[in-house]
């Protein structure tokens, strides 16, 4: 059997574990810290490649950004990670294959090859974090565009002139408005005028302290400040989502993430559907959970 150890490289946290060919796991899965420079990041990349080296076949590995269409590096810059990051050859962290892949992308094929989107000749997955990111199998194969930065959908623009500041430092991105991120800015900016706000569990706290799992937890106990917030949220995921079901016209959508699963999937789907050129699309929640990205990573590692 093919193994590989499967990376996960975020902006805080970086996960591992060894991955089989068929996308088991066959190690704990293990949490660190993400180092805070470029070059400690590839020193405990390296490392951990060759702690593994004598038992995998390849080193796989799901970050944040654009990926290379040579799979070795991130072509694209990366607001949530450290300086230089785009600078470095990942393909020198071992003597075995090294294969990189972006995260969206890499979730996007785990769902398809074994979770919510098995089955489906063209699926798009959205990742709803604190970004947002997408990516689209379509026959069997990524959709990946000539550099490899198809589907960095985070910086599509949704709104043409609210002047919200987005990490990819334009204006108005989806991303600004529909992650966890712009849930948060969402909630602090209408904490400072909504009438609600000042019956709300929340009033008292200082606007701009207000946490997206204030929100979250407001929602829960039926406040109804909070419940304004995430349904204006919701509008805003369901404005850019809307667009991109009409560009690719998939059979399945998948919600992926840690703020998708607050996500009311019912009301969305038929909201979308309502709105469809050609409908139904079938909306679903992700299967893979947090492990998609690297499993992913792992078996498309093991397939080339």
């Amino acid at each position: 059997m093919k193994k590989a150890l499967g990376i996960d490289i975020g902006g805080t946290k970086l996960v591992y574990a060894i991955i089989g060919e068929n996308g088991e796991f066959l190690s704990e899965i293990k949490k660190i810290p993400t180092p805070s420079t470029a070059e400690a990041i590839f020193e405990q990349l390296r490392a951990l490649s060759k702690e593994f080296e004598e038992e995998i076949d390849a080193v796989a590995i799901a970050t944040a950004g654009a990926v290379n269409r040579e799979n070795t590096r991130v072509c694209s810059s990366t607001p949530n990670m450290p300086a230089g990051y785009n600078s470095l050859n990942f393909s020198e962290l071992s003597g075995k294959k090294v294969f990189v892949e972006n995260d969206a992308n890499a979730a996007a094929w785990a769902e398809y090859k074994l979770g919510a989107a098995k089955g489906c000749d063209f699926s798009l997955i959205i990742t709803l974090g604190t970004g947002i990111g997408a990516g689209v199998v379509n026959e069997g194969k990524l959709i990946r565009g000539k550099s490899g930065a198809a589907l960095e959908v985070g910086s599509m623009k949704i709104f043409a002139d609210r002047r919200r500041k987005c990490t990819c430092h334009r204006y108005d991105c989806w991303e600004s408005y529909g992650s966890g991120t712009g849930l948060r800015t969402t909630a602090r900016q209408m904490a400072k005028s909504d009438e609600d706000f000042k019956t709300s569990f929340l009033n008292g706290k200082n606007p701009d302290e207000i946490t997206t799992f204030d929100i979250i937890e407001g929602v829960k106990n039926g406040d109804a400040f909070s419940e304004k917030v995430f349904d204006l949220w919701q509008d805003h995921i369901f404005t850019g989502l809307v667009s991109l079901v009409d560009i690719f016209d998939p059979e399945c959508v998948v919600i992926s993430g840690g703020m998708g699963e607050f996500i009311n999937i019912s009301a969305l789907e038929k909201k979308i559907n309502d709105e469809l050129v050609v409908p139904p699309m079938k909306l679903k929640l992700a299967q893979m959970k947090n492990n998609a990205g690297m499993v992913g990573a792992a078996l498309l590692a093991l397939e080339v």
